[in-house]
C-alpha cells in the first residue's frame, strides 16, 4: 500500500466557534471553510497547516461517533487521514493483510473526498482514515 501524504488530522472539539480562534489567531492558520457531513453527524472546519490540513470536528448529535469520542476521551486528536490513490484497491489490500475496516467500501466525506476508516483495534489504537481526493463524481464499486 502506498500513502501519498498525511491529508489531514481530525481533532474532536465540543464547539468549532470556541476552538477556531486558537487555530486562526494564535497559530495563524488559514481558515478554509466549514461544512456539515450529515452521514457522520458532524460539522467540520478545515484549516491549512503546511501541506496538510487540520479538520475540527464538532458533533451535531449526541449519538455521533465524535460525540461519543469526546464523552469517553475528551477533546483532542480523533484521527489521522492518509491520502491515497484508488481507495477501493487500498481497502482490498488492507483487508488481505488482516486489517479490519470500519467501512468495507468508501463513502463520501468532507470536501467531497472518498473515505474509509481502519478499525483502531487493527492499527495499534490509532483511528486512520483513507482519503482519496478526486474529481470523479461516480461511486466506487
Amino acid at each position: 500500500m502506498q500513502v501519498k501524504k498525511v491529508d489531514h488530522i481530525g481533532i474532536a472539539v465540543r464547539s468549532i466557534e470556541k476552538a477556531l480562534p486558537f487555530y486562526t489567531d494564535v497559530l495563524g492558520l488559514p481558515f478554509l471553510g466549514i461544512e456539515e457531513v450529515e452521514s457522520e453527524q458532524v460539522k467540520v472546519a478545515f484549516l491549512q497547516a503546511g501541506e496538510a490540513k487540520l479538520e475540527l470536528l464538532e458533533p451535531l448529535s449526541p449519538e455521533s461517533a465524535v460525540a461519543k469520542f469526546i464523552e469517553k476521551r475528551g477533546e483532542g486528536i480523533h484521527h489521522v487521514a492518509l491520502g491515497v490513490d484508488d481507495i477501493t484497491e487500498r481497502i482490498r489490500e488492507l483487508k488481505e493483510r488482516g486489517i479490519r475496516m470500519i467501512q468495507d467500501a468508501p463513502k463520501r466525506g468532507a470536501g467531497g473526498a472518498w473515505v474509509a476508516f481502519m478499525h483502531p483495534k487493527s492499527t495499534g489504537g490509532v483511528l486512520y482514515e483513507l482519503c482519496e481526493r478526486t474529481n470523479r463524481t461516480e461511486g466506487h464499486q
